[in-house]
């Protein structure tokens, strides 16, 4: 089985690194990849880079060189939720893009992207097994719809402002979407984790950093845990 393991940043790359060898490096479009086997499985991680058209392309450049069997991908995101808290780990069932404004252009909603799905719902026998696992393990998580733009969340204003078209999504980032999509137009289950680093709002430039390593850390372990203690088909 081919999975790809796909992050924002070299901060949250690191942590995958101290738990495979890479075997090699190869590059698929713009990005550099690493490859390890593990339980039978080749690994292929790489950096997405941030916001949406890096995400896409970078996505798009390995699944249409490999044939990717399962997309992992992890990073940080801002709370949306008062009852969402910083170190939190989200397991998005759903993806939209909250600065996307189509619904006078025809019949569609807000968040919806022309001749595209209204959302990306993730739901896929790989996602399933993933959150069966969390479970057993007694990992706490959140499940939840995440909304994707290409701006940092760092005020009230704007929080209340993508809360007002999603009030029910749990947290906001830069990327999720993008990979979504993608994902959905190659027909390949991706699956999802956020841990939140910040509370989107005035706070936000300090939590990120202090938080974004530690949550990315986090994730990492889980992720890396799952591939060495399970055989994928």
């Amino acid at each position: 089985m081919k999975i790809a393991i796909i992050v924002p940043m070299p901060q949250e790359a690191e942590f995958y690194e101290k738990h495979f060898q890479s075997e090699s490096k190869e590059m698929f479009g713009s990005t550099e990849f690493e490859h390890f086997s593990l339980n039978g499985n080749d690994i292929y991680l790489g950096l997405s880079g941030i916001g949406k058209v890096n995400a896409a392309m970078n996505l798009a450049s390995l699944l249409t060189k490999e044939k990717i069997d399962l997309i992992f991908m992890t990073g940080s995101a801002g709370s949306l939720q008062d009852n969402v808290h910083r170190k939190d780990l989200i397991l998005p069932n759903k993806f939209m893009y909250h600065d996307a404004h189509n619904t006078n252009a025809g019949d569609y909603v807000e968040g919806q992207i022309p001749q595209e799905p209204a959302g990306y719902v993730l739901d896929s026998d790989a996602r399933n097994k993933f959150k069966g696992y969390l479970t057993k393990n007694n990992v706490d998580f959140k499940e939840g719809m995440i909304v994707t733009g290409d701006s940092f969340i760092s005020s009230q204003e704007q929080k209340d402002a993508i809360k007002k078209n999603f009030p029910d999504a749990l947290g906001v980032e830069m990327e999720g979407a993008a990979f979504a999509q993608v994902a959905n137009h190659f027909n390949t289950p991706l699956v999802a984790m956020r841990a939140i680093s910040d509370n989107g709002d005035e706070n936000a430039d300090n939590d990120f950093d202090k938080f974004v390593k530690e949550v990315g850390q986090k994730a990492a372990e889980i992720i890396s845990s799952y591939l060495e203690e399970n055989v994928l088909d």
